[in-house]
């Protein structure tokens, strides 16, 4: 039994008291899995934000990829570390999910900064 089923297992039982044993596992694995999406995803945003304010030109530049490269480094050394516990499994799958979330928070940032700063120089125009 994993940690989170003590929590969310009384949980999905209360809000899904018909449901089957099999859908109760499907649902509490997607909710782990979601989990680990906006972890990453939280991760990426932390580092874009953080990278923004570098003081190295080089570093604030290259933020929306840098914080991608943080994200994949983050999530392998988690899997790895988890491969030599026996009671959990390392997966790559498991990474790409983790790369999803970063994936997404970072083009996410992206694209709002880089509406942000456009609008910024449109209202530059009209003064």
């Amino acid at each position: 039994m994993t940690r989170t089923s003590l929590i969310f297992r009384p949980l999905l039982e209360f809000l899904f008291p018909a449901a089957s044993e099999e859908t109760l596992q499907i649902y509490h694995g997607l909710i782990r899995k979601l989990a680990h999406f906006i972890e990453y995803a939280t991760l990426a945003l932390l580092a874009c934000r953080a990278f923004t304010g570098s003081l190295q030109n080089f570093v604030r530049k290259h933020r929306h990829i840098l914080a991608i490269v943080l994200v994949v480094l983050v999530a392998v050394i988690d899997e790895a570390n988890q491969s030599f516990n026996p009671a959990r499994t390392g997966s790559a799958f498991d990474v790409l999910i983790n790369l999803s979330g970063g994936l997404t928070a970072t083009l996410s940032y992206y694209f709002l900064s880089k509406r942000r700063s456009h609008r910024r120089a449109g209202s530059a125009d009209l003064i």
